[in-house]
């Protein structure tokens, strides 16, 4: 006879739990926010997820504010993410704001501005447009879609535009 019935999943003690859960923080960057996501997940508790927590962040296997440079590093470098977008993101795993503002305020606008303006130049080139305002619009709209600043992307739009003068 066949039954509707899942089988039920394994049970995870917390000693398994954080001998698991430490090994992938050793292998690469995790927030504490994404660790008690996952924790949920394998079925812990409220209390148990505390606890792991509280033992990964005094072994160094997590950093809230190690995680955030290294994520807000790879996504303005790798990505190409402008500051909104990395900050929504970082929202999204639960990093505290505090954190968020202090690792964000510390990124120079040139880091901002020098992985926008060939993607400006490139984009203003592809876009097509009854007239430059349009274009310029277009643009803006693209750039904010991708995260970055309005001030970033207003830099990055009149150099273009002196760019295409020359």
């Amino acid at each position: 006879m066949l039954t509707n019935r899942k089988p039920k999943s394994k049970e995870i003690t917390e000693a398994q739990a954080l001998k698991r859960i430490a090994a992938q923080c050793a292998k690469s960057e995790h927030c504490s926010g994404e660790v008690d996501d996952k924790l949920r997940r394998w079925g812990l508790s409220a209390q148990e997820r505390a606890r792991i927590i509280a033992k990964l962040i005094d072994a160094k296997f997590i950093d809230d504010e190690r995680f955030t440079n290294y994520f807000v590093h790879d996504k303005i470098k790798l990505s190409h993410w402008g500051q909104r977008k990395i900050e929504v993101a970082l929202r999204q795993k639960h990093v505290d704001s505090s954190i968020i503002s202090n690792v964000l305020d510390a990124v120079d606008d040139n880091e901002y501005l020098e992985i926008l303006r060939p993607m400006i130049r490139q984009k203003m080139e592809s876009v097509t447009a009854k007239s430059d305002y349009e274009r310029a619009m277009k643009t803006i709209k693209w750039a904010m879609g991708r995260g970055f600043t309005m001030d970033v992307i207003r830099k990055c739009i009149d150099d273009a535009d002196e760019y295409a003068e020359d």
